[in-house]
This record gives structure tokens, C-alpha cells and sequence, in this order.
């Protein structure tokens, strides 16, 4: 026979006083049937909001799912009477699929890299934040049981996310003073153990600064059963939460907010500057390299929120990772290609990661595409905010074979296309005072790359060069900022025929990185060209080429 439910949550003490009363009125012949009505209006509410976020929350793991039906199948209390644990511990302490799914939902949010949980009973939580991590994430669990990384392991092991996590068994305060002598560092931590050290663990991870500024730390049952805001509460659990969270209110590192998921999650975040009369106390000067310019940290700097950019040349290779780049950023990207399919493409992967972004066609060695590209994101977006010109062409021949029509083709694109898309996009920055330009030349501007023979295309690059750092004295002033990037030689499918084999290898001995430049080596730097973390620098030539110019 099935053991009765046993009310944990608010919610379920509710449901069950409501039912306790309904069935009261219901026995008494005097009470108006109106209030029996609303009775069951009101229970009906409360009884049916956890099965709703059940229904409606995205299904867990088949892992989370089998180590769920094993921690629920499992006698807890036979593995307590046979002395394989130090507590009686019960199958009602696992986190749920409801809280589970918020935990690795907090983690993505935060775009955390790194996990520390306190108290993981058999590793349901630990396993959900586990999935919600990239895969080079970590995730440490302090539990104080043997026994459960013994129960737990099997099914981290058969989840492809298991590896992720690391058990570090012992108390929880030595397990966090161990982490804090190595210098660790945490971006969300979720504590679920023992409720009246939870004001402990709190100070000892703020104070050994193991969580990182703008960190969040999530603490779960901060409602515990009511018991925090009832009166004439004697249990020692929910005094201790209580007092923690007044504490957690009070404390100046931090701002926090409670949710009311099942038995209460707490969501505390890390603020990264100290209050006033601390940093007076302790002499610290509150200027710009402490607050952030702008109140802004480094990384915020970087955001491209808001803006509107276009990469030519965004349908295939380095342009459609600048694109990429730059939307994850947070702009929103115009794809231009002069093969309408291949913006397309690269404007709908973008728009599966929910990034604003159109495809436009054009061909940047006439004006009049050029004008009507600039025309079409205006009419779309007002404004643009970062021209990414990066369309080139690359025909080899050796120098005393170099046809006009070879010659005026490679310049036409990418020179006096690279000048049309500046003077054309610069014009709407100088109007509004502020655009970033950043176009796309080449290590051979610096150096001749060998053995190819390539004049026409050296010459060109060396000429956008020139333009960019032109451009970039003549409009610094107006509020626009002029770059280029210059990439080594990038490894596409293209240099991988059996023609070009020798050539690769030859590249690589003139390579001090030992490799070829892949089009993720180049993301970041766009990113920092396009934000206002790069305002002081123009006509600058960005070489990424692993080290080949040096030699």
C-alpha cells in the first residue's frame, strides 16, 4: 500500500488545508455552498500547479530519468541499518524534474563554465546543471556520503555529460576550503545540504571569493515549508533559513531575489563593485579602472547589443564566421554575398540561434550594388553601426602572365570595392558620429607569400592597407573608427585538393604555430574591432597569421 503524501512545499500545505477545510463545510449543513465552491476553486488551484509545470516543463534526460526511477526505487533505509551510510536518508530529497530543468536552464543562462554544488544526494541536480554546461565545463560536487558516489556513478558514466562532473567527498566547509587554497573559481553555485550551515557555506564562498564577480549562487528551499515568514516558528531548519535569508538581504556583495519553484530557490548574484563605505574603509578609489568605464565591465565592453553590422563576402569562409561572430556579439548582421543562396544560408543559420540578420546580393565591383546594398539595411535597420568588408578574390598567375583582365578584376573587388562599401558606409557614420569599419586584407600586405605567385592580389591587399589606415586618421576625429584584419593563410576545403597537397606542406615549415589559420581564429578579433572596447584604435592592421610574417 502506498504511503500517504506528506506535505513539503507551501504550496502543498496549502492543497492540504484547503482539502481539510473543504471537507469541514461539506460536513456542515450550514455552511453556504457558495464558500464550499470557492473552497475547491481555490484548492483546485494550488492542488493542480505542480502537475501543470510538470506537464509543461521539457522532459529530462533519459539519464536524469533512470537515475530519478533508481534514487525513487532504491531502500534508503535498509542502506542506512546496514551502515553503508552516516544518515537516514530519504528518497523525497532528490531534486525534482521541474527544479532540474530550471537549474540547467540558470546555468545556460549564465552561460557558466564552471559549477560547484553543495549537497548532492544521488546527483540528479548535479547532473542536470552537468548538461547545461559547454562541453569543456566542469562541475565538483561536494558530498559528504561515500556511498553515493558509489550509487551515482554508473549512470554519469553511461551520460555522455557525466564526465563533466567531479565528486569531492568529505564535509562540505573542508571541501570548500580545499578549493579556495587552489585558487578555484566558480560562475553559479547551488547549495542543497544541511540548512543551518548555509549561512556558513555563503560567507566561506564570498569571502574565498570562489564565486566570480557577477557569479550567481542558487540556493534551494530558502521557503522551506512556509516556515521562514509564519509566526512562532520553532523548527531549527526553517529558523536558520530565516536568519539566512535577512542575512543574504543585508549583505552589500549582493542582490538576490527568491522564487517561488516548489520549496523556494533563491537566485543571489554577485555585484562587482563593493559599496561606498567599504571601498572608503579600505582605501580603494573608485575610478574607472575599478567600476568599469561607464559602470561597463570588459566583457559588457565587448556586447554589440543593438548594433546593425554587414559582412560582404558573408556567405561562405571567413566572412560567414565574421558573420556568426559578430551576431553572437548581439548585433544583428545583413549576409552579403554576391550568390544570393550562399547569404541566404548563412542569414537562416543565424536566424536558428536567434539572431536578426537578412541576405542581400550584391556584387561589390559596381557602384550602384554597392549603394543599393547600404540602401536595403538602412530601410531595414535606420542605421549601420559596423561595416565588415571582407569580399575578395584571388587568381594566381606568375607576374609576367598577369593579364589587365586578371589585374582590373582582383582590384575592382578588392580595392575599389573594399573604397566603395568605406565611402558608402562611412557616409551614414559620419552623419550619425560613430560607425566601426573593419575590412579584410591579408598577411600578404606585410610579406610575399610563397611559392604561389599571386601580384595582383599582394598589391591589392597592400593597397586596402593603405585605404584603412587613410580612412582611419581622415575619420577618427568624426567618430569612426577604420581596421583591418589580416589573416595567414586559412584552412578550407579548397587547399586540401591533391593539386595544392605540396603547397599546404610548404606553408606549414613558414608557420612558427605549426598550422594552418582556421576561420574561428579570427572571430574574436572582429568582435573587438566592431565594439567600443577597440574606440582608441584605427588604421590598424590586425595580423593573425600564427607567426608566418616574422619569419
Amino acid at each position: 500500500m502506498e504511503a500517504a503524501k506528506v506535505s513539503d512545499t507551501p504550496l502543498e500545505f496549502v492543497a492540504e488545508y484547503l482539502t481539510k477545510a473543504k471537507e469541514i463545510a461539506e460536513a456542515d449543513p450550514n455552511v453556504p455552498e457558495e464558500l464550499t465552491n470557492y473552497l475547491q476553486k481555490a484548492l483546485s488551484i494550488a492542488s493542480g500547479l505542480d502537475s501543470y509545470l510538470e506537464d509543461v516543463t521539457d522532459q529530462e534526460s533519459e539519464h536524469l530519468s533512470a537515475l530519478y526511477r533508481k534514487t525513487m526505487d532504491h531502500d534508503w533505509n535498509k542502506i542506512y541499518e546496514d551502515g553503508k551510510t552516516r544518515f537516514k536518508l530519504s528518497k523525497q530529497c532528490i531534486t525534482g524534474h521541474v527544479e532540474g530543468q530550471v537549474l540547467k536552464t540558470f546555468v545556460r543562462m549564465v552561460k557558466a563554465r564552471s559549477v560547484l554544488e553543495i549537497g548532492m544526494f544521488t546527483g540528479y541536480g548535479a547532473l542536470a546543471m552537468a548538461e547545461g554546461l559547454p562541453e569543456d565545463g566542469k562541475l565538483i560536487a561536494c558530498e559528504i556520503e561515500p556511498y553515493l558516489k558509489e550509487f551515482t556513478q554508473p549512470i554519469f558514466d553511461k551520460s555522455p555529460h557525466g564526465k563533466k562532473i567531479t565528486m569531492q567527498i568529505g564535509p562540505a566547509m573542508e571541501s570548500l576550503k580545499e578549493l579556495a587554497a587552489t585558487g578555484e573559481q566558480f560562475d553559479f553555485v547551488f547549495i542543497d545540504a544541511d540548512k543551518v550551515n548555509y549561512t556558513n557555506y555563503y560567507n566561506c564562498i564570498l569571502d574565498n571569493n570562489l564565486l566570480r564577480a557577477d557569479g550567481v549562487i542558487c540556493v534551494d528551499n530558502s521557503l522551506f515549508k512556509g516556515q521562514v515568514f509564519l509566526e512562532n516558528v520553532t523548527d531549527e531548519n526553517g529558523l536558520a533559513l530565516r536568519k539566512f535569508n535577512l542575512a543574504v538581504q543585508n549583505d552589500p556583495r549582493v542582490e538576490q531575489v527568491i522564487l517561488p519553484v516548489r520549496d523556494g530557490i533563491s537566485i543571489i548574484r554577485r555585484v562587482s563593485n563593493a559599496t561606498a563605505e567599504k571601498e572608503q574603509k579600505n582605501g580603494v578609489v573608485r575610478d574607472e579602472v575599478f567600476s568599469g568605464l561607464h559602470g561597463k565591465s570588459i566583457l559588457d565592453r565587448l556586447r554589440l547589443d543593438g548594433k546593425a553590422a554587414y559582412v560582404t563576402g558573408g556567405g561562405q569562409g571567413i566572412g560567414r564566421a565574421l558573420a556568426h561572430a559578430l551576431g553572437e556579439a548581439g548585433a544583428k548582421v545583413a549576409i552579403v554575398d554576391a550568390v544570393l543562396e550562399k547569404a541566404e544560408s548563412v542569414a537562416y543559420e543565424l536566424k536558428l540561434k536567434g539572431i536578426q540578420s537578412i541576405s542581400i546580393a550584391a556584387d561589390i565591383s559596381k557602384s550602384e550594388d554597392v549603394q543599393r546594398m547600404i540602401d536595403m539595411i538602412v530601410s531595414k535597420w535606420g542605421t549601420i553601426h559596423i561595416a565588415c568588408n571582407n569580399a575578395g578574390i584571388n587568381a594566381n598567375s606568375a607576374s609576367e602572365n598577369t593579364t589587365l583582365k586578371e589585374w582590373d578584376q582582383t582590384f575592382n573587388i578588392n580595392l575599389r570595392g573594399t573604397f566603395m562599401c568605406c565611402q558608402a558606409a562611412g557616409r551614414i557614420m559620419l552623419k550619425q558620429g560613430y560607425g566601426k569599419i573593419i575590412n579584410t586584407a591579408s598577411m600578404a600586405s606585410l610579406i610575399v607569400p610563397h611559392p604561389q605567385k599571386q601580384l595582383a592580389y599582394n598589391t591589392s591587399k597592400a593597397g586596402v592597407v593603405k585605404l584603412t589606415q587613410t580612412l582611419g586618421t581622415e575619420w577618427i576625429d568624426r567618430g569612426v573608427r577604420v581596421n583591418c584584419l589580416s589573416p595567414g593563410i586559412v584552412d578550407t576545403p579548397l587547399i586540401h585538393s591533391e593539386a595544392l597537397k605540396p603547397l599546404v606542406q610548404r606553408w606549414l615549415t613558414d608557420i612558427p604555430a605549426g598550422r594552418l589559420a582556421q576561420v574561428t581564429d579570427l572571430q574574436a578579433a572582429v568582435v573587438y574591432l566592431a565594439s567600443e572596447a577597440s574606440d582608441y584604435m584605427t588604421g590598424h592592421n590586425l595580423v593573425i597569421e600564427g607567426g608566418q610574417s616574422l619569419w
